[in-house]
């Protein structure tokens, strides 16, 4: 028995690496011991990309590994040599997967073809070496730059497969069976109630037409409404250019053929108006039951004028070229399937870094925060005189002093600015 559990929709973290720190070094002859900085500068960490695989079906393999970070860059050098790049990462994923924001919902791309391969997030770019803060007026910079700390972010794969054609209808009329003789692919048949769990693709070939066909597992009323695998499944067949749908006319099932065909379609337009207007072929099967005459009779009066219809009985193969020929030719007329655009050419957002935030603490300290203070936290060296004169200026310079007052510190107030904490004078 198979066991694999189809799985079309995962969540994921991801990180790109962190920029490594640039170092604080000097030259050291023998006999010489400071001759000049020479701290190299930081590796910039690694990114993170997705990459389109065509033999990939499935996205079981996130199942069981639900974190993928790049490698962070590493620390710089001495003798002004830079630290080493940190490695990628590249994610692959099947050919039509959907990559969304977890928090937004958003789009963020849609790895579309084969070997595509999209960068998602950039590493963090490396701090400089202390080398790179020489001046006319400063030769022996006592202080280097830290490198870009990169976020982790939650993301949606969401898998919809690319095919030509849809074979949509109730489950058990046939649907897989009619994939089986029109093409090589070889889904699991048997008689009973949701045999198909994941959409199984197949290329059918035609003289010197081809096209992919899709079995889309058997719907059921309220699959649009999430009945069922209703939502599971009917994206699916969101990008298909046509739907091909299968009806049991036999009626072997006890229900009626003509409302099978009614249920399904209106479960296509409360899912999607776009999906319901797609062409749509339909084959009548197992005509070669006992008393399915009767229904295609009753079939063609109410919708021969409306839809193509064919007859068949894809047990035996009948009927069924007659079937892809018109697929194919039908298939002429139309546009070819698009990707999906991200939404708005989707950002994830970027640390402002002239915003901050005062608030007091319990202990009575007034706590700087915000992407002023990241910046800060990444340039300052603490002991170093000309950086924290830097770090002096800049909280002038932005206001933070006048705000401090506004928010009631007086001289002698314990101050916090990241790692910085100092008396309000």
């Amino acid at each position: 028995m198979d066991t694999k559990v189809f799985t079309d929709k995962v969540k994921i973290t991801v990180k790109a690496g962190d920029g490594g720190d640039g170092m604080n070094s000097f030259k050291a002859y023998k006999g010489k011991p400071a001759c000049g900085p020479d701290g190299g500068d930081g590796g910039d960490g690694g990114s993170v990309y997705f990459l389109g695989d065509k033999d990939m079906n499935d996205l079981l393999a996130f199942r069981f590994t639900s974190k993928y970070f790049a490698e962070n860059g590493e620390r710089g050098g001495t003798n002004q040599c830079s630290g080493k790049r940190g490695k990628d990462i590249v994610i692959t994923v099947p050919c039509g997967t959907l990559v969304r924001d977890f928090e937004s919902g958003k789009i963020i791309c849609d790895v579309y073809e084969d070997g595509e391969k999209v960068r998602i997030l950039e590493g963090g770019r490396g701090g400089k070496g202390n080398v790179r803060f020489t001046t006319a007026r400063r030769h022996a910079p006592n202080f280097s730059q830290k490198g870009v700390k990169t976020l982790a972010h939650t993301l949606v794969l969401e898998m919809k497969v690319i095919a030509d054609v849809g074979l949509v209808g109730f489950p058990n009329v046939g649907k897989s069976t009619l994939l089986s003789k029109i093409s090589a692919a070889k889904p699991k048949i048997a008689d009973y109630h949701f045999t198909t769990l994941s959409p199984n693709l197949g290329v059918v070939k035609r003289f010197e037409e081809s096209f992919i066909a899709a079995d889309i597992p058997g719907l059921i009323e309220g699959a649009a409404s999430g009945a069922g695998l209703g939502h599971d499944f009917l994206r699916h067949i969101e990008r298909t250019r046509m739907l091909c749908h299968v009806v049991d006319i036999s009626g072997a099932e006890g229900r009626d053929p003509l409302d099978d065909f009614e249920k399904i379609n209106l479960e296509l337009k409360n899912y999607s108006e776009v999906l319901a207007a797609l062409p749509q072929a339909v084959a009548l099967n197992k005509c070669d039951f006992y008393g399915a005459e009767e229904n295609v009779k009753r079939f063609r009066k109410k919708y021969g004028k409306q839809f193509r219809i064919f007859e068949l009985a894809a047990l035996k193969g009948e009927g069924c070229e007659a079937l892809v020929d018109e697929l194919a030719q039908i298939l002429k007329t139309l546009p070819p399937a698009e990707r999906i655009p991200a939404d708005e050419e989707f950002e994830f957002a970027q640390a402002d870094n002239t915003q901050y935030e005062i608030f007091k603490d319990e202990n009575g300290a007034y706590v700087v925060v915000g992407g002023l203070v990241d910046m800060l936290c990444r340039n300052v060296v603490l002991n170093n005189p000309d950086s924290m004169a830097y770090f002096q200026r800049v909280l002038k310079l932005r206001g933070v002093f006048k705000e401090l007052k506004k928010a009631g510190c007086n001289e002698g107030d314990t101050v916090i600015v990241g790692d910085v904490e100092f008396e309000f004078v």
